[in-house]
């Protein structure tokens, strides 16, 4: 945890702040924190700065905070995600958060189990909660915003040209493409499959909306490995 995240619910005073949960836990085992100590914040959805600790008991802490920096910007990018399996998912969450992402898209695909789609994963309490722990890693306080697409073939050609437009549209894909081009000049819409990769025909409804068929090389990865490399290559 390289930033202690505070809740609208922390907060006592314009300037002060109660921690019960987790984070005290985290202050006292591992920033290993003592009284006068200054530790670094940020509101979620707000500022950054820091926190001097006033009170440190076994149930709780208080801490006087200052907030004066902004968050770091997000990625020009909006990303689509074939929906991947519960334990990756969690993982991919933090993952987003912590390399910038504003804005994912959850969707369907022939290859995503619809089993996948009952995870409480899903719920949007266990997303926020993925999402505060990549936060926490990055020193961010802005949530990305996650939307849920379940039906490919209507989101892809009815709303997803609209998206697209006065982007760079990109769709990770295995096989004989353009390697991904590195170092993105313009905002992107990227869109990752399964790890088995697209079928034939939702490349072809994705290649109608506007996105590019890209690979990177021979090796099929891991989901939240082709979003590390994909990202790191383009921003």
């Amino acid at each position: 945890m390289n930033l202690l995240l505070l809740e609208e619910a922390d907060f006592i005073a314009a300037d002060r702040v109660i921690l019960r949960d987790r984070r005290l836990t985290h202050m006292q085992e591992v920033h290993r924190a003592v009284v006068g100590d200054s530790l670094r914040v940020g509101r979620v959805g707000g500022l950054m700065g820091n926190a001097e600790l006033l009170r440190l008991e076994g149930h709780e802490a208080e801490l006087r905070v200052s907030l004066d920096t902004p968050p770091p910007e997000k990625l020009p990018l909006t990303l689509l995600l074939a929906l991947p399996r519960p334990k990756m998912l969690r993982r991919v969450f933090q993952t987003i958060a912590t390399m910038g992402v504003p804005r994912v898209i959850l969707l369907n695909s022939y290859r995503v189990e619809k089993s996948f789609w009952q995870t409480p994963f899903l719920e949007p309490a266990a997303i926020r909660e993925q999402l505060i722990l990549g936060l926490e890693q990055a020193r961010d306080t802005v949530l990305p915003e996650v939307i849920i697409e379940k039906r490919f073939k209507p989101f892809v050609e009815d709303r997803l040209p609209q998206r697209v437009e006065g982007t760079l549209g990109l769709v990770g894909h295995p096989g004989q493409f353009p390697p991904c081009p590195r170092v993105a000049q313009q905002p992107v819409t990227l869109a990752i499959g399964p790890e088995g990769g697209w079928i034939p025909y939702e490349i072809d409804l994705l290649h109608k909306a506007g996105l590019q068929p890209v690979q990177l090389g021979e090796r099929i990865l891991r989901v939240e490995t082709a979003v590390t490399a994909l990202l790191a290559r383009l921003f």
